[in-house]
C-alpha cells in the first residue's frame, strides 16, 4: 500500500507541474516583453527595477520572484540578479540572446492555444493564408538568424567541414536559407568554397544583411524563388537544407530529385530536421511546438528515417544518418553523396 500511495503522490505532482508550466512560460514571456533580464546583469532591489520599467512596485516584486522560483533569477537581501545563464540567454544585450525568438514563437501560436478546445470539437478554422506574407517571414528570417549566432553556426559549419572531400568543394547552396547563418558558417570553413542562399525575396534582404556583416559579399550570392516550382541552379558540390524541407513534405520525391540532379557526381546533400520517434510522440519540445500549426491543418512534421527515405529513392549513392543535439532538441542529420 505504501508503494501505491508514493506512486499515486508522484503523478499527483507530475500533473500539478504540468499545469504550472503555463505560468511558468508566462513569466518568463512577460520578463522578456518587459526586458527585465537586461537590467538584472548585477543585483538590484526590486523597487529600483520597478522605477526602471515604469511598472507597479508590488507587482514587479510577484513577477521577480516567480522568476526567482523557476531557477532565472536569484534573490539575496531584497537584491535581484540574473543568473549566468538567464544573463546570457535572456539579456538583450548577449550575443546569445534568444528572447526573441521565444517571443515570436508565442505570438505565432497564440491564437491557437486560446481555441484550442474548439478547434479539437471542430476542426481546423485557420486560414492559412498568412503563410504567404512575406514580412512574417523577413521577421522570422531575421529572429533566427540571432538564434544561429549564438553558437547553432559554428557547431553546423563544423560538422560539414568534417564531411569528406569537404576541402575540394567549390559551391555550394543553401537551399531555403533564410538568413544564411548557415551557408555563412559552411562557407567561412574553407579557403575558397562559394556559396548561394535560395529563397524568398524579402527574406533575402536579411540574408545579404548578415552576407555583408560578415563580409563575404564576395563569395556568397542569393537567389530568390520558390524551390518548389523554381529552378534552383546546378553544380553544386554541396546542398544544405535546414528545417525547410517540411514545405515540401506531400512532394518530397520530386524536390529530392532535383537536388539530386542539381549537384555535380560526387556530389553531398545534407539535411537537418526534426526526426519524431516513438510513433510521432517525441521529442516532446517538437511535438508541443508543433500542436498549434497540426491542430490548423499543417502537419509537416518529419518522423524519423523519413528524408532518408526520400533520399535514396532519388538514386543517391549512400546516406548516412546522424543525431545532432540542439538547444531546443535532437535533431536528424542526413548526408547523402550523389553517384559519381
Amino acid at each position: 500500500m505504501k508503494k501505491k500511495s508514493n506512486d499515486s503522490i508522484d503523478m499527483h505532482r507530475y500533473v500539478y507541474k504540468l499545469f504550472t508550466g503555463r505560468m511558468q512560460a508566462q513569466a518568463l514571456l512577460t520578463g522578456l516583453e518587459l526586458r527585465v533580464f537586461d537590467h538584472l546583469s548585477f543585483p538590484q532591489p526590486g523597487e529600483v527595477i520597478a522605477a526602471t520599467l515604469r511598472s507597479h512596485p508590488s507587482n514587479t516584486a510577484v513577477l521577480l520572484d516567480s522568476l526567482t522560483s523557476v531557477g532565472l533569477l536569484e534573490k539575496k537581501n531584497g537584491r535581484y540578479c540574473n543568473t549566468q545563464r538567464a544573463d546570457e540567454l535572456l539579456n538583450s544585450e548577449s550575443p546569445s540572446y534568444i528572447g526573441k525568438i521565444l517571443l515570436l514563437m508565442h505570438r505565432m501560436s497564440a491564437d491557437v492555444v486560446s481555441d484550442m478546445t474548439r478547434l479539437i470539437k471542430d476542426g481546423p478554422f485557420v486560414d492559412h493564408s498568412g503563410f504567404g506574407n512575406e514580412e512574417i517571414w523577413v521577421d522570422y528570417a531575421r529572429t533566427v538568424g540571432n538564434y544561429h549566432k549564438g553558437g547553432m553556426m559554428q557547431g553546423i559549419a563544423g560538422i560539414v567541414s568534417g564531411i569528406e572531400g569537404f576541402s575540394s568543394f567549390d559551391n555550394m547552396l543553401d537551399l531555403g536559407g533564410g538568413p544564411g547563418l548557415y551557408c555563412i558558417g559552411i562557407v567561412s570553413e574553407s579557403e575558397s568554397m562559394k556559396g548561394v542562399v535560395f529563397d524568398r525575396p524579402g527574406v533575402l534582404r536579411v540574408a545579404e544583411e548578415f552576407i555583408a556583416e560578415y563580409g563575404l559579399r564576395d563569395r556568397i550570392s542569393v537567389k530568390s524563388g520558390d524551390y518548389l516550382t523554381d529552378s534552383i541552379g546546378e553544380g553544386y558540390d554541396l546542398i544544405w537544407a535546414s528545417s525547410t524541407l517540411n514545405f515540401a513534405r506531400s512532394d518530397l520525391d520530386r524536390l529530392m530529385m532535383k537536388i539530386h540532379d542539381a549537384l555535380v557526381p560526387g556530389g553531398v546533400f545534407v539535411s537537418l530536421a526534426e526526426g519524431l520517434t516513438d510513433e510521432g510522440t517525441k521529442p516532446d519540445f517538437y511535438v508541443l511546438e508543433n500542436l498549434s500549426y497540426a491542430l490548423t491543418g499543417f502537419n509537416q512534421v518529419f518522423h524519423k528515417g523519413e528524408i532518408a527515405g526520400a533520399i535514396h529513392r532519388a538514386g543517391f549513392a549512400s546516406v548516412d544518418s546522424m543525431t545532432v543535439e540542439t538547444p531546443m532538441m535532437p535533431m536528424e542529420m542526413d548526408i547523402a553523396r550523389k553517384k559519381t
